[in-house]
């Protein structure tokens, strides 16, 4: 069986994968929904949902950071990896060694496609089908009930250096989706430009959104950001919905309805 990930790398397989390692919470989250429980035989120690599998799946280090003795020590038939999350080196590394399946999402579209693809490698295409057509309702409906605000928005992710979601990410396609404008999205720098206060100050975003991860912004940061822009609205929210981009999904319309009737 030949497969092409989203890097357009061809990976060969005798049968389907029995000993799975995912280095991606997102997807791993997936995985589980697939029903994919004895399959599994490793995580990463940021792969916090479900709880159960955090509780008893190996740990194989962070997303960035592996321990590759415990890897080799779990017999991996496929190691599944996303392009942004994953540090490019090691990635390589594990290339030589198993068999990795990549994927590279930045729209709805790219993690749809993510789900059904990976969904077929693993043996669960019937599952991640009927996901894959139960998200596209979802976001259709949701779609259907959103117009632009002409909102602006700056969506952070990290302090010290002060870090935002950029353009050709998939924060800044939810952002879209809700029908914001993400006042960073012409930022040519990186997918996260760094920014200063000034930079905040000349954007004037109407709406600043602290996310909860990479960085765990909390209530307690609000003031910070309230000095630099005193007329903007700022909120906490939930970077998971943002930025997971397998199952979670599920969960992501309904959110970001809730969260639109606190703004507009």
């Amino acid at each position: 069986m030949l497969f092409t990930d989203q890097l357009n790398r061809k990976i060969e397989f005798n049968a389907i994968p029995k000993r799975i390692i995912s280095l991606v919470p997102s997807q791993t989250e997936l995985l589980f929904d697939l029903g994919l429980n004895e399959e599994v035989v490793g995580i990463t120690k940021f792969c916090v949902h479900p709880d159960e599998w955090f509780k008893t799946k190996t740990k194989i280090g962070g997303t960035k950071n592996y321990d590759f003795e415990k890897i080799k020590a779990l017999d991996p038939d496929l190691i599944i990896g996303n392009k942004e999350e994953n540090e490019q080196e090691q990635i390589k590394e594990l290339m030589n060694l198993y068999p990795v399946w990549m994927s590279d999402i930045s729209t709805l579209k790219d993690a749809f496609d993510m789900i059904t693809s990976m969904g077929t490698l693993v043996g669960k295409q019937k599952q991640s089908t009927l996901l894959k057509l139960q998200l596209e309702y979802q976001f259709q409906q949701f779609s259907a009930s959103v117009h632009p605000f002409n909102i602006s928005v700056a969506y952070f992710i990290w302090k010290k250096p002060y870090m935002v979601a950029g353009a050709t990410t998939f924060i800044n396609e939810m952002l879209r989706q809700c029908g914001f404008t993400n006042v960073f999205a012409t930022a040519q720098s990186s997918r996260y430009p760094q920014v200063s206060e000034e930079d905040l100050i000349v954007a004037n975003p109407q709406l600043i959104m602290l996310s909860s991860e990479p960085y765990p912004f909390h209530e307690k940061h609000i003031p910070e950001f309230k000095r630099i822009c005193p007329n903007a609205k700022i909120l906490i929210v939930d970077g998971e919905y943002f930025s997971w981009y397998g199952s979670r999904l599920l969960k992501a319309a309904d959110y970001f309805t809730k969260l639109i009737k606190q703004i507009v």
